[in-house]
């Protein structure tokens, strides 16, 4: 093997290396001394609600639903109890398409609790939001799934991020019910979610959260903009176009969803498959953020938390192996990379021995991490295919979860 050739496999192999330690670690550190930079100059301003409750505004709870009739009781409970003037406060489901007892219980248990929105015809859950939000009056409208459960102040502390001009959209936490029972499926999700909500506070502090999650979001009605039918992460793009019109997004960890972890490995990969199409597809739709000269930090961070994920971190993270093999066979300082191939070895031996374990539903938090960490990078590239399959179309399988 040439001087040259070598030469090249060795940029190729540190280049990989770079971006993926970069994309899962790199930015999270770089984030947080940005950060802890920035609060050294400008504090955060602390604002407040108006003293009296006649003075808040009016909200809409805005839950998009298909065939969820095992949680609407559940659900409308969680909503009704919410600390928030019940005057102030509209409950509003849309249930397109939906055929089970669905709208049954919520005209008949809810009645005068909440507003149902149907149409026989199912087009998607973008395009029933599109629909409903043709209705909605309210100066602010949160959105939640049926399959959530929001804590008790989360409207409050939702309003109070609104008192911030600025703000045009305000991302909730969300966080994963994991029960002693549960496999890695809910293990590894709720490994994720925790790592990936510091991350999302961080980016809020430095200048804004990079996107929402449709578990629990709220914007500015006068900013919702209908999406293309066959957009695929709603939230994401919703959240980020208002970004584009110069507002920011507001990240509340005071306002959290919990949801159940998906059912198994099988269930859990729906979603990932899913959502990494859905980033590929937002990557498309989105091409202006990838503008540093326009958009300046938010490129930034939009571009290092999500765009890299999403497209060609994956790609490099399992090319990683054989150029290693390849440097290794060609001579190149053969104890580096001697050691770098066993440590790769290794941490896929370890992603191995997860999955298997997760085959007998044994836990073991210390592989889950390589598992879940694999796991997602190979759903990214299966997204490409789903993608395909699915253009046009924005109706999609959802996943089982587990039970409480």
């Amino acid at each position: 093997m040439n001087d040259t050739l070598v030469l090249c496999l060795e940029i190729l192999f540190w280049f990989a290396m770079f971006i993926v330690f970069y994309t899962y670690l790199g930015y999270g550190i770089l984030l947080y001394l940005l950060v802890k930079l920035k609060e050294l100059f400008i504090k955060p301003v602390k604002r407040s609600l108006p003293s009296s409750d006649n003075d808040l505004p009016e909200v809409t709870l805005f839950i998009t639903a298909f065939n969820e009739e095992n949680v609407v009781d559940e659900k409308m409970a969680n909503s009704v109890g919410l600390d928030y003037p019940a005057d102030k406060l509209q409950i509003v489901w849309v249930t397109d398409g939906s055929d089970d007892e669905t709208n049954d219980r919520l005209q008949m248990q809810w009645n005068g609790k909440t507003t149902v929105y149907f149409q026989p015809k199912r087009e998607g859950k973008t395009a029933a939001m599109t629909r409903g939000m043709t209705f909605i009056k309210t100066p602010i409208v949160i959105f939640t799934d049926a399959n959530t459960m929001i804590n008790r102040e989360a409207i409050r502390e939702i309003v109070l991020a609104f008192q911030n001009p600025k703000v045009g959209c305000v991302a909730g936490e969300k966080r994963i019910a994991v029960q002693t029972k549960d496999g890695a499926a809910a293990g590894g999700e709720g490994i994720y979610w925790k790592y990936e909500s510091t991350l999302k506070a961080l980016d809020a502090r430095l200048y804004s959260a990079v996107g929402a999650a449709g578990e629990l979001f709220a914007v500015r009605r006068e900013l919702f903009e209908p999406m293309e039918l066959d957009t695929l992460l709603d939230d994401f793009i919703l959240s980020l176009r208002i970004t584009m019109k110069g507002y920011i997004i507001a990240y509340c960890t005071n306002a959290y969803a919990i949801e159940s972890g998906s059912a198994d490995m099988r269930e859990e990969e729906k979603r990932k498959v899913r959502i990494a199409a859905g980033g590929l597809q937002s990557i498309a739709r989105l091409r202006p953020l990838l503008n540093p000269f326009r958009y300046g930090v938010l490129s930034f961070q939009y571009t290092s938390h999500r765009v890299l994920r999403w497209s060609i971190t994956p790609f490099l993270l399992f090319a990683l192996f054989p150029l290693n093999i390849a440097l290794l066979l060609s001579g190149s300082t053969p104890i580096l990379y001697g050691i770098l191939l066993v440590l790769q070895i290794l941490f896929y031996v370890m992603g191995y021995w997860g999955y298997y374990l997760s085959t007998k539903q044994i836990k073991n938090k210390l592989l889950f991490i390589p598992y879940y960490f694999l796991f997602m990078n190979i759903n990214v590239l299966k997204g490409i295919g789903y993608l395909k399959r699915k253009k046009g179309n924005g109706t999609w399988e959802k996943a089982r979860r587990a039970k409480a």
